[in-house]
């Protein structure tokens, strides 16, 4: 039983902030940890809309888990930092043949106000952290919160600000957006590759990564040297000259299996991008093998090979 002077660390992160002061007798100054601990995830096990009065960090040590915070849903894998601010509904689900290993770090700043907002904008999963000082900071933390006395507390204070000073570092701010981003491109550039015979148009490549046509127009180009429907455009081309390599298919065919309504506007594109029409490009293929081709000469008489046949 919980003495009538003290309170575990699981019942002060249910208090509102100004509830928790009352029992953190080593704290005279924010801010306030009334959590930090590594917790292993059993298999199969949950949080379903959870709402904290508190700030929390979720460092994933090992594994992964699903993590969706109000309407964001996020996967959260290994080295990954994630924050969240109190009144946020957020739930937990580990992955099936997957381990969750975490550190979580409850805190609030008491009736003082702290500007997160402007520190980390509207974003909840603050970055990728694995091997950096970072998780060192978060270990020692973890450690000298679970020490007594003032000294281990200050520790506490003084690393956890650092935690927040180095996730919120502009540099890593926009490192961050650009992995997201180029994962976004990569969706993009998947969904155009396994796609390619629909007719494809710029509002499902906005639904799909969530940014402007514009923005990703120039992102594209950063990442793969060219435009999406220019990609696009590559990845039918390629697939037409396999199609008409390999099979017997009409040049209309062909155009329909690529996302061609029209074999004219298939035909010019075709000729466009290769210099010759796909009939054209077949036959200097095949010109080429049979130029190419070894031939079988008959040996001179009285060599080893002829005499040996002869016999």
């Amino acid at each position: 039983m919980t003495n009538e002077k003290t309170k575990s660390s699981f019942e002060l992160i249910d208090m509102s902030p100004s509830e928790t002061l009352h029992w953190m007798e080593h704290y005279h100054c924010p801010p306030y940890i009334t959590l930090a601990h590594v917790f292993h995830a059993p298999q199969g096990w949950n949080v379903e809309n959870r709402i904290l009065n508190q700030y929390a960090l979720q460092y994933c040590i090992d594994g992964a888990a699903e993590y969706p915070v109000e309407d964001q849903h996020y996967l959260t894998q290994k080295g990954d930092l994630l924050f969240h601010r109190p009144g946020e509904v957020h739930s937990i689900h580990t992955v099936e043949g997957e381990p969750y290993v975490c550190a979580s770090i409850v805190f609030h700043f008491g009736a003082e106000p702290f500007p997160f907002d402007s520190v980390f904008q509207n974003r909840h999963l603050l970055g990728r952290f694995e091997g950096h000082k970072l998780e060192r900071m978060l270990n020692e933390l973890i450690h000298y919160h679970r020490q007594p006395g003032l000294s281990a507390q200050l520790k506490c204070q003084g690393l956890l600000l650092q935690v927040l000073g180095e996730s919120a570092d502009p540099q890593r701010q926009s490192d961050h957006k650009e992995r997201t981003n180029l994962a976004k491109m990569v969706l993009v550039k998947n969904h155009l590759i396994h796609h390619y015979p629909e007719d494809i148009t710029h509002e499902d490549l906005e639904k799909i990564s969530g940014l402007t046509r514009n923005y990703i127009i120039l992102q594209f180009k950063q990442a793969f040297g060219m435009s999406p429907f220019q990609f696009l455009t590559w990845v039918r081309l390629q697939k037409a000259k396999e199609l008409a390599l390999m099979t017997s298919l009409s040049v209309g065919e062909i155009a329909r299996q690529v996302g061609y309504s029209d074999v004219h506007t298939f035909g010019r594109m075709f000729k466009k991008k290769m210099g010759v029409s796909l009939t054209e490009y077949c036959s200097s293929l095949t010109t080429h093998y049979l130029n190419t081709k070894p031939r079988l000469s008959p040996e001179p008489e009285g060599s080893a090979a002829s005499k040996e046949y002869e016999a």
